[in-house]
């Protein structure tokens, strides 16, 4: 009876530390990335909007966008732009994620 019950409480381990890692495997966090042809449009949005660039992330957007999308700009700087569901643009602003980065001054927030 008590290997039964060792054995039992073994798989319970088990299955209870493979489900943390599947949780940390899935992000941890509820960002969603864009694929296909959303990815396409809220990229091209975005890079209209800084005037060239190379696209790093795009996701499903919070805090009133629908979509936002990171660039990188050809000074280095990283920005964050906010899009709509129709792919206008809501604003963008320096991304907080790195060192260094500063407000763009554009007073689209």
């Amino acid at each position: 009876m008590r290997r039964k019950l060792a054995f039992g409480a073994a798989v319970l381990v088990v299955l209870a530390a493979a489900a943390a890692g599947i949780a940390i495997a899935a992000g941890g966090d509820d960002e969603e990335p864009l694929t296909g042809a959303t990815l396409a449009k809220a990229g091209a949005a975005a890079l209209r909007s800084t005037g060239g660039g190379t696209v790093t992330e795009a996701e499903v957007g919070d805090d009133g966008a629908a979509y936002e999308v990171e660039v990188r700009l050809p000074s280095g700087r990283q920005v964050e732009v906010r899009l709509d569901r129709s792919f206008r643009v809501l604003g963008q602003e320096a991304d907080d994620d790195g060192a260094g980065d500063e407000e763009d001054g554009s007073g689209d927030d």
